[in-house]
């Protein structure tokens, strides 16, 4: 809890407070809390990590991280092919729809590296480089779409 003591100066006289000349008592305010008690401090719900579970534990997740962008350019490329006979508004949910298989991949590749995460970091696996993968998957597979099928178009740019 914070410590909090009044001001123990006399109040800044007004217009009106220069007639009275009383002298103001100083007050002896007690303190909040007494700085001699020490609370009992609580056992961490966890045990310490050591530097070096810690930096096994980042390499982990930066491969992770890296693991994922990487299957977001290939997957996003491989879908402008494999949907290549799917027409309309079925091609766009059916790469959704791989787009989301892969990640699910990815998840179980990060369950099997054996990451040794605290209760509270369990959802990294999940959430390490999410925005990055759906992000970096539909700009790829835009990309890769609108090349390959440029020149199909009369009235665009011809690569």
């Amino acid at each position: 809890m914070a410590r909090f003591k009044k001001k123990k100066s006399q109040p800044t006289p007004g217009p009106d407070d220069s007639k009275k000349e009383s002298p103001v008592e100083e007050e002896k305010i007690p303190e909040t809390e007494n700085t001699e008690e020490t609370s009992p401090q609580t056992p961490p719900s966890e045990p310490p990590v050591s530097e070096a579970e810690k930096s096994e534990k980042d390499r982990k997740l930066n491969k992770l991280f890296w693991l994922r962008v990487a299957l977001a350019v290939i997957a996003g490329t491989a879908a402008t092919f494999i949907f290549e006979d799917i027409e309309g508004e079925e091609r766009r949910w059916a790469s959704i729809a791989f787009m989301i298989i892969v990640f699910f991949v990815t998840i179980i590749i990060a369950k099997g590296m054996k990451m040794q995460l605290p209760s509270s970091d369990r959802k990294k696996i999940v959430t390490q480089a999410i925005g990055s993968y759906v992000f970096l998957y539909l700009f790829t597979w835009i990309v890769s779409y609108t090349l390959v099928h440029s020149g199909n178009v009369s009235s665009g740019i011809n690569i």
